[in-house]
């Protein structure tokens, strides 16, 4: 889709360990210097259908709605890095985009993904795509590392119309020393666990930070449907030798998902 960079390759013996031990790995070469300028042509044409009263934040479910949001996610390079930790048969549930403009005064608090989603087992990757540069001056994602052994924390509910999302783990649950800024180039891409903590601060930079989310999990993960009614799985390599999920369509065309959970059928007569 974009030019790769000549520096991808599988995740080393060192990275696959810290993954384990840490909770993420990260400035893992994906895309060329070449594709940026494509990868922001790209993002503003996703970004631009959405209705000005819409938050991008506050959508989800893009890998259902627009094959190009979709064909991206099928980037041989992210799949190698995410068979890497998950095994040969893998699933795609999740793909938004987490996106501050320059003096955005959004925050995304402290939290465990694991919080919000019902997956038995817990097990998924979240890949975190620069679309552009993202560093502490422009709010790049925190995560304290080793926390995703240190059980589930707390969250309170906090709905404070600057934060993303409505769940926060306060600051004094955190080992400070540990936490880490994962600074990244535009094209390059960061991997965490999903009981990682992790955040963000806001942008108070002149620069534009914009980053995409893919979900993954390994077939044996089943969602709680009573919960999340719209949970739907594409296959993103191998075979799905379990088939414990209902499966979505892959879009056929370009749709905008204008809420956090849709299903695929929703999108059909956009397509």
């Amino acid at each position: 889709m974009f030019e790769i960079d000549q520096k991808a390759r599988r995740l080393s013996k060192s990275e696959k360990d810290q993954y384990l031990n840490e909770g993420y790995v990260t400035g893992l070469p994906v895309f060329s210097e070449n594709a940026v300028k494509d990868l922001h042509d790209w993002y503003e044409e996703l970004s631009s259908k959405l209705p000005k009263d819409i938050d991008i934040n506050k959508t989800n479910m893009w890998h259902k709605a627009s094959k190009k949001f979709y064909d991206l996610c099928r980037t041989p390079t992210i799949l190698d890095y995410v068979e890497d930790l998950l095994g040969p048969n893998f699933v795609q549930w999740g793909g938004q985009f987490f996106s501050k403009e320059p003096k955005d005064g959004s925050v995304v608090p402290w939290h465990q993904d694991a919080q919000y989603w019902p997956l038995n087992p817990s097990n998924a990757v979240t890949v975190w795509l620069a679309v552009f540069d993202t560093d502490e001056e422009n709010a790049a994602m925190k995560v304290v590392s080793g926390s995703h052994k240190m059980g589930k924390f707390v969250h309170k509910k906090n709905d404070a119309k600057n934060l993303v999302l409505n769940q926060e783990v306060s600051f004094d649950q955190l080992e400070q020393s540990k936490i880490v800024s994962l600074n990244l180039k535009a094209g390059q891409i960061s991997l965490h666990n999903d009981a990682l903590l992790h955040g963000s601060e806001a942008n108070n930079s002149d620069r534009r930070r914009c980053g995409v989310t893919m979900r993954f999990s390994p077939t044996n993960v089943k969602g709680d449907l009573e919960t999340w009614p719209f949970f739907e799985t594409q296959l993103a390599r191998g075979v799905d030798e379990y088939n414990l999920n209902p499966t979505a369509q892959i879009p056929r065309g370009e749709a905008t998902p204008l809420k956090m959970f849709s299903f695929s059928h929703e999108f059909e007569n956009q397509w």
